[in-house]
């Protein structure tokens, strides 16, 4: 009998120790994977990497295609859109940990997930509607109420999530749950909370949305063809493909196209003014004023270092638009900084051992491959527009929101008559008008 113990226990030994050589045989194998040096995309076989190339293309032209024909129709359809993708990439990001859910038979992770995407909507999408048309919502008697407790019954809305989610801690499953709510959470802030300033940059004028997003399109176009006819130096292991040459030939091509973009586009009241009605379309847009100075040329003095270049020709001035300089600097951004929330994204497909976010978009991978740099981008293009282009003025929206909040019913009643008696004194209205609105009785 005990022989045959020893001899069991031997045999199970050494079935672990072949586990534990095929195991680290794996690994080692799993290993020379990824120490292989990748191949470039300049290197590739010619029928390999010229099917991939015609694919993109024709998908990018598509996308592009799609992308101006919504641009053309509004304000109203340019929101939906961003909308629209903003719940494609955030169903990609929770669907990574929807199958470790499944697996651990974690209840309401997806319900949850989708609950505090809707909370994170409302609130932050409340935010803009309240701030940027604040004379139509505060005129309101439903939507008052809704726009005076906006962030109190966002609260309460978050506040519900996360009772339900402690009230659903199985005990086992702590890990796994408080990861995935860690998760979750950073979804919303990636993608929701930065996709709520790209929003804003569309209702600030559209030039601040299709400028950054177009210099993104620009870099990653160039950064791909770049990389296919010269890229031989590997920029970063995260993104093998990613290659020296590309990111700098992207970078110069983009500063260009910038400067030339933005050119065209501040001659466009489409482009350059504020939305103030969202079902204005590129056909039925009108001149705002005043208008941004920074859409006005100014004229600049050559630096004296460059006197001796340009005396020959005459030149002792240039003259330059703000937003031309603008555009440089969000180029630059574009194609040096933005690329790393690619480099971000494709540090979550290798933690996850995924080739693409999805397969919506042929020859890209799913929407998320697309975004990533994209939320980055309008992050940046929002505050970088607040802090240095914004011109700062008082708006109808925001002197109501004083009435509205600070004075009392009479001294509203009392402001409503001197601005009816300063119109008819200074002719803007005539008492005939007033006596046929039934406002005549407010005049002293």
């Amino acid at each position: 009998m005990g022989g045959k113990r020893r001899a069991g226990i031997m045999g199970h030994n050494n079935n672990n120790r072949k586990m534990d050589t095929s195991s680290q045989q794996q690994h080692n194998v799993t290993d020379l994977e990824e120490e292989k040096e990748p191949v470039m995309l300049a290197a590739e076989a010619s029928s390999k990497k010229w099917k991939n190339w015609w694919i993109r293309t024709i998908t990018t032209f598509m996308m592009i295609g799609a992308f101006f024909t919504i641009l053309a129709s509004g304000h109203m359809w340019i929101i939906l859109m961003v909308t629209a993708i903003q719940i494609i990439v955030y169903g990609e990001v929770v669907q990574i940990a929807q199958a470790p859910a499944k697996e651990s038979q974690v209840r309401w992770y997806k319900t949850l997930s989708w609950y505090f995407f809707v909370s994170a909507m409302y609130f932050l999408y409340g935010e803009s509607i309240i701030y940027y048309f604040q004379e139509i919502i505060l005129v309101d008697a439903f939507l008052l109420p809704f726009a005076t407790h906006h962030r109190f019954i966002s609260f309460v809305l978050y506040v519900i999530g996360f009772v339900f989610f402690v009230a659903n801690l199985r005990k086992g499953l702590y890990k796994r749950q408080f990861a995935q709510f860690g998760w979750t959470h950073m979804a919303l802030i990636l993608i929701v909370v930065q996709s709520h300033f790209i929003v804003n940059n569309i209702l600030e004028g559209l030039i601040w949305f299709v400028l950054p997003v177009s210099l993104v399109i620009c870099n990653d176009i160039f950064a791909y063809v770049c990389g296919f006819f010269w890229g031989r130096t590997q920029l970063i292991k995260l993104s093998p493909k990613k290659t020296v040459e590309g990111f700098l030939g992207a970078w110069l091509c983009t500063l260009v196209f910038g400067f030339l973009w933005a050119t065209l586009l501040m001659h466009f009241n489409y482009f350059t003014c504020p939305a103030k009605d969202l079902a204005t379309s590129a056909w039925t847009a009108e001149s705002c004023e005043p208008r941004n100075p920074v859409f006005t040329f100014k004229s600049y003095a050559i630096p004296e270092v460059l006197a001796s270049v340009t005396e020959y020709t005459g030149w002792t001035e240039v003259w330059i638009a703000p937003i031309q300089i603008h555009a440089l600097i969000m180029a630059c951004f574009a194609s040096l900084i933005a690329p790393f929330g690619g480099f971000f994204a494709s540090g979550v497909k290798r933690a996850f051992n995924i080739k693409d976010f999805g397969q919506s978009i042929p020859g890209h991978g799913g929407m998320t491959d697309r975004m990533d740099c994209q939320f980055l981008m309008g992050l940046f293009a929002s505050i970088y527009y607040t802090s240095f282009i914004k011109t700062h003025s008082q708006s109808v929206g925001q002197i109501l929101a004083l009435v509205v909040g600070n004075l009392s019913t009479n001294d509203q009643l009392e402001l409503l008559e001197r601005l009816l008696t300063f119109f008819v004194n200074n002719g803007v209205l005539h008492e005939s008008v007033l006596e046929k609105c039934g406002a005549s009785a407010l005049l002293p």
